[in-house]
């Protein structure tokens, strides 16, 4: 006959298996990251350098641009090296990593394939430097999602909790990168019109609600870290040039000169936020590898432990261990009887089931505090779904339908994920009604008379 507690050893020690692969996989998934962290960077200082050099004509910035580009496809070439290594090779063995991130590593492959053309345009003097702008923004922003993907798959909470921190920081230096390109755009053109005034304000307004969530997550070196960034004379002086724009009246004038020490500041307090992603990737890669080595720890104590068991003439699980355990729900509105936690005067301390429990209520707590931390993520999805919503049934542009939300949960008093809810719930029961209506036209033209 079959013994089943040899059975349910198997499993014990199989889930363990599972869970170090899954941390295997994740640890995979965080030096993806730190790589796409040195790509965007890379990529926003060619960014940074390609507008100024199509804004001066050329005169500037020719050579910093060369140099430039030959970094970012030095960078280029780690991510894709280990795009292949992970992703493609046939024999890793491990299961098939989430759709979404694949889908989104493929975006920004495709956007990277496009920006040897892009240069040459540049080159060419055949985009302006606001189209140039935009065009490198898109491929950022494909590189973006690979990180938000691969927060939104991570599976261990602290290892999430880093994620979000370092995606959050990302997305605000990012939002610093967008605010340079503009700010040089008006500085270029000598003033500062009302389009440029209000795109200024909202990016503005973006990083600090990047940064809020960045403080919500980070731990409290990265937040020390942070606050150190911005009490720094390059951030101080950033800030007073920024009101000395939004001072200008629409059309008043300003000297084109001061751009180089609008991009300088800009450029410090960007370079100062990578040094801070830097140091949150390296920490998320040790604390990542240093799940997986407490895995395999805890698979070797099961191993040592089940055999110590056994080599003390270990008895076979105690009766009824399992069905009579007061913990484990069972009838509803039932109250257990004291005592059942040791059965036949035979404690749980050193069974297979205690080792069986302590995994589970090891799961329980990871999932709890993986829900709380993907909170962040949940609700981003869901703005981003409803953005795009009014993009489509109102034909805005993304600007404008973040806009209209951020207005709209400002003159409701509500959170913008509220708002976002909002209007994913009023668009299902829009549909819903469309269904009913065109269900009663259908029925009724049935019911009419050949």
């Amino acid at each position: 006959m079959q013994n089943h507690s040899d059975d349910a050893e198997k499993f014990l020690l199989a889930a363990k298996r599972a869970e170090i692969q899954a941390l295997e996989r994740l640890a995979g998934s965080c030096e993806l990251v730190t790589t796409v962290s040195d790509l965007v960077h890379q990529l926003q200082r060619e960014r940074g350098i390609s507008n100024i050099y199509l804004v001066s004509a050329g005169f500037r910035f020719s050579e910093q641009r060369d140099t430039q580009i030959q970094n970012c496809q030095l960078s280029e070439g780690r991510f894709r090296t280990l795009l292949h290594n992970r992703y493609l090779q046939n024999d890793r063995g491990d299961s098939a990593p989430d759709m979404r991130l694949l889908n989104g590593i493929a975006y920004s492959l495709h956007g990277l394939d496009e920006l040897a053309e892009l240069r040459r345009h540049i080159d060419a003097f055949e985009v302006s430097g606001l189209e140039s702008t935009d065009a490198y923004c898109r491929l950022i922003a494909g590189l973006l999602s690979v990180v938000f993907e691969a927060a939104d798959v991570a599976d261990d909470p602290e290892v999430t909790r880093l994620l979000v921190a370092l995606f959050n920081l990302m997305q605000a230096k990012e939002f610093s990168g967008q605010e340079r390109a503009w700010g040089a755009l008006g500085f270029a053109s000598s003033q500062f019109d009302a389009r440029v005034h209000q795109r200024l304000q909202q990016l503005q307004d973006c990083q600090r609600s990047s940064l809020e969530v960045f403080a919500e997550y980070a731990g409290e070196q990265e937040k020390t870290h942070w606050q150190s960034i911005e009490e720094s004379q390059a951030s101080r002086d950033l800030q007073r040039l920024r009101l000395v724009i939004a001072g200008l009246n629409n059309g008043e004038s300003i000297a084109a000169e001061i751009s180089e020490v609008w991009y300088q500041l800009a450029t410090a307090r960007i370079d100062a936020m990578h040094r801070l992603e830097d140091a949150m990737a390296e920490r998320l890669l040790r604390v990542s590898r240093q799940r997986v080595s407490d895995a395999q720890a805890e698979l070797g104590q099961h191993y040592a432990q089940l055999q110590q068991m056994k080599s003390a003439e270990w008895s076979k699980l105690p009766a009824l261990a399992v069905l009579f355990d007061p913990e484990v729900p069972g009838l509803y509105g039932s109250v257990a009887a004291s005592g059942l936690g040791t059965l036949r005067g035979q404690p749980l301390a050193h069974s297979l089931y205690d080792l069986i429990r302590t995994q589970v209520a090891h799961i329980q707590r990871v999932s709890a505090e993986l829900e709380e931390t993907r909170r962040t993520l949940t609700e981003r999805k869901l703005v981003e779904r409803a953005k795009g919503m009014l993009m489509k049934r109102l034909r805005m542009s993304e600007d404008d339908a973040y806009r209209t939300m951020q207005q709209r949960a400002m003159d409701m008093n509500l959170k913008l994920v509220d708002v976002a809810e909002r209007i994913m719930t009023a668009s299902a029961e829009q549909r819903l009604a469309c269904g009913v209506q065109d269900a009663h036209a259908g029925s009724d033209q049935d019911s009419v008379p050949a």
